[in-house]
């Protein structure tokens, strides 16, 4: 292959070496090889060194980090991604040293072999197919560590110093508790509910009422928070209490608006029992209303949302609502 056509791919700091050995030290412990020889003869595969990590069907996870590290393991990342593309379309052949160590690099049709990504400062990485998509690729670890860097850079902006001590770790602190906060898209409904749909002939209302809820402003990104109603006809099945709950949680732990929060309440309970209506009210707090902008500190939004016989039954809902928001 010829060098015009092969991307430039920058010369990584020693920091950032330091980080790849350290991972690839401790990489024997997550199901993860090592090569140690690179096909001789091959122009291109010459440049790269003997140090190989193989990222296979595991990855390596950092529990402790610090926002100068991560930046170096981030960049590392950002690298291998940017050259996927690259091996996608080039194709060298393996040898075997005489320690019977073998390195492939796949033009992606081989799900046996990987992509040979050099990462510079004498490393090289193996990709596999399973590890070349960005989710798979990247650990909760490393997009922790990447939003780390971002909040530090926020706090520089605001003018503050984040090597002061009160500041030190609030960029990890930050990103760990944005997580935290948005834990819900990585959640689905048939795992919360964990089966717990019983066959039961009841067909009176079930309530329950005042579920907490606290979720983040998708315009602003700042919190509201209040309580939840819920109320279902059954039809033939119920639902374990405590998921009408979690129902609440998997929704709220994401960027919201109210109003759609209240529908994709109702909607899930209506997936998850077929029952022959829902009604669904929220009242919150919006601290985008109290905090900034009109700064009206008793201020309350209140949303529903009616399916069914809810909807088209009024005696059915009067009773769900007096129920409801009867203080």
């Amino acid at each position: 292959m010829s060098d015009h056509s092969r991307p430039a791919v920058p010369n990584p700091d020693t920091e950032v070496n330091e980080t790849l050995r350290r991972l690839t030290s401790v990489s024997h412990n997550h199901g993860v090889s090592r090569h140690t020889s690179l096909p001789s003869g091959d122009e291109e595969t010459q440049e790269m060194s003997s140090n190989t990590l193989m990222c296979g069907s595991s990855s390596v996870k950092v529990r402790s980090f610090s926002v100068d590290s991560c930046r170096s393991k981030s960049n590392k990342l950002k690298e291998i991604n940017s050259l996927h593309n690259y091996n996608h379309n080039h194709t060298s052949h393996g040898s075997t040293n005489g320690n019977n160590d073998t390195v492939t690099v796949s033009d992606g049709t081989d799900r046996s072999s990987g992509d040979v990504i050099e990462l510079g400062g004498g490393d090289i990485a193996v990709i596999s197919e399973e590890k070349k998509s960005q989710e798979k690729i990247y650990s909760d670890d490393d997009i922790a560590c990447e939003m780390a860097q971002q909040y530090k850079k926020i706090l520089e902006h605001l003018g503050e110093d984040p090597s002061r001590q009160g500041l030190l770790k609030t960029p990890e602190r930050a990103a760990k508790a944005m997580m935290f906060f948005t834990k819900g898209y990585k959640e689905n409904i048939a795992d919360v509910l964990n089966d717990a749909v019983f066959d039961e002939n009841h067909d009176e209302i079930v309530i329950v009422k005042d579920i907490e809820m606290f979720s983040l402003c998708e315009h602003h990104l700042v919190p509201f928070m209040g309580k939840v109603h819920i109320g279902y006809l059954p039809n033939n099945k119920i639902l374990g209490l405590s998921k009408l709950a979690r129902i609440v949680e998997v929704y709220s732990r994401r960027l919201q608006v109210q109003e759609r929060l209240t529908k994709q309440i109702a909607l899930a309970i209506t997936e998850a029992v077929q029952p022959s209506g829902v009604g669904v009210v929220v009242e919150a707090s919006h601290m985008c209303m109290v905090m900034r902008g009109v700064q009206k500190l008793n201020s309350k939004t209140i949303t529903s949302t009616m399916l069914g016989v809810f909807r088209d039954d009024p005696k059915t809902r009067e009773e769900f609502l007096s129920l409801t928001l009867a203080k």
